[in-house]
């Protein structure tokens, strides 16, 4: 009895171990989970983009709403590409990489930052200017190896 509940506490935490990693997205290689990054800043909200268009910028997959935006990205990837390539902005200055909520966003300095939940959302701003310095120098430190 004790070697069947043993062997099914290692199974549970086995297939726990494969959901999804805090630094992988479910989605592979695909940018904000298909979300445009352009159409935050020409839109003004969160629009999911298409698969038909799409371009490769740091090894991820990024979608966009029309052909304009797709074109407006390739010009200059770095305007409209969130802050550290789509992880959340709070869990960042925690040295750490979550997936984010492509809903929960904001831009700063025409920059676009993104957070995983709206209680992430609600810590960062709190001291945005401090926990941007905080975050880009930990992006840093998980970038310098690239």
């Amino acid at each position: 009895m004790k070697i069947s509940i043993i062997f099914a506490f290692f199974l549970l935490l086995s297939a726990a171990s494969d959901g999804i990693a805090a630094e992988k997205s479910p989605e592979g290689d695909v940018a904000i989970k298909g979300y445009d990054p352009v159409a935050y800043f020409l839109v003004g909200k969160a629009v999911k983009g298409h698969q038909s268009l799409t371009t490769a910028w740091h090894n991820l997959t990024w979608h966009f709403q029309n052909k304009k935006h797709l074109e407006l990205f390739k010009t200059n990837p770095e305007k409209y590409a969130p802050q550290y390539d789509g992880f959340c902005a709070w869990a960042m200055t925690e040295k750490r990489k979550a997936v984010t909520d492509p809903e929960v966003w904001k831009i700063v300095n025409e920059k676009l930052y993104l957070n995983c939940s709206q209680a992430a959302y609600e810590k960062w701003s709190k001291d945005i200017p401090g926990n941007i310095k905080k975050a880009d120098a930990n992006w840093i430190q998980f970038t310098s190896g690239k």
